[in-house]
């Protein structure tokens, strides 16, 4: 008897999975840090999920797709827990998903405390509850903060008459007249952009602009 449930205890560990959820906030981030990590940890890439997005919703793809594949006894691995979500329901709610929706474990890398395959008695548990309230705060409090500051940057560079965003391209004295050979079919377009310096959708942008003044009367065609 006790050789059979060693052996069905063998097939359960044999059955668990390992997956690792890499998430940046925006396409231009990188995510070689947490791919190195999950490399460390010996998960196979094909079980490695990441999403480069926003993190102010949960619509996220591999998310998702993750969601569907984690099964009871499976393990998750993240690298921080601002990973889960961005604001501290969010990282509560995902948390609760996983470990008791789904059954899985998490292990938040840069947490050791955060791990729910350890300590699993009452204190254990009470202990990683108490580090996983303060850390969603963490997290929630730092992006606010961080937007805080974004938008004092903003208003103070506003304050100072600094322009932001991207340049802005000035239409040369004589854009009436490069519009209008143009429009006669004079030039080709290529030398139009060639003329005026601009891309082509900034051209088409200012020659609406342009098309709106002349329709009031604000400039004469030539």
């Amino acid at each position: 008897m006790s050789g059979r449930r060693a052996g069905a205890g063998e097939r359960k560990a044999a059955a668990m999975t390992t997956y690792g959820y890499i998430r940046v906030s925006a396409t231009d981030q990188n995510e070689d840090r947490q791919r190195i990590v999950m490399r460390e940890l010996q998960i196979p890439p094909a079980q490695i999920l990441m999403d480069k997005q926003s993190g102010k919703d949960f619509n996220r793809p591999a998310y998702r797709r993750l969601m569907k594949k984690i099964k009871p006894g499976d393990l998750l691995y993240v690298l921080s827990i601002d990973r889960l979500g961005r604001s501290y329901e969010e990282i509560q709610n995902q948390w609760r998903v996983v470990t008791k929706e789904k059954g899985a474990d998490i292990c938040v890398v840069d947490m050791p405390l955060l791990d729910t395959r350890l300590h699993k008695d009452l204190m254990g548990t009470f202990i990683s509850d108490l580090v996983l309230q303060i850390l969603s705060f963490v997290a929630q409090n730092e992006r606010e903060n961080i937007k805080k500051r974004q938008a004092q940057g903003i208003a103070a560079a506003k304050a100072r008459g600094v322009h932001l965003g991207r340049p802005v391209i000035d239409a040369p004295k004589n854009f009436d007249v490069i519009v209008q050979t143009w429009e006669e079919k004079q030039i080709p377009l290529s030398q139009a952009l060639t003329k005026t310096g601009m891309g082509r959708s900034t051209f088409f942008r200012r020659v609406r602009e342009y098309r709106v003044l002349r329709a009031r009367g604000d400039v004469k065609r030539v």
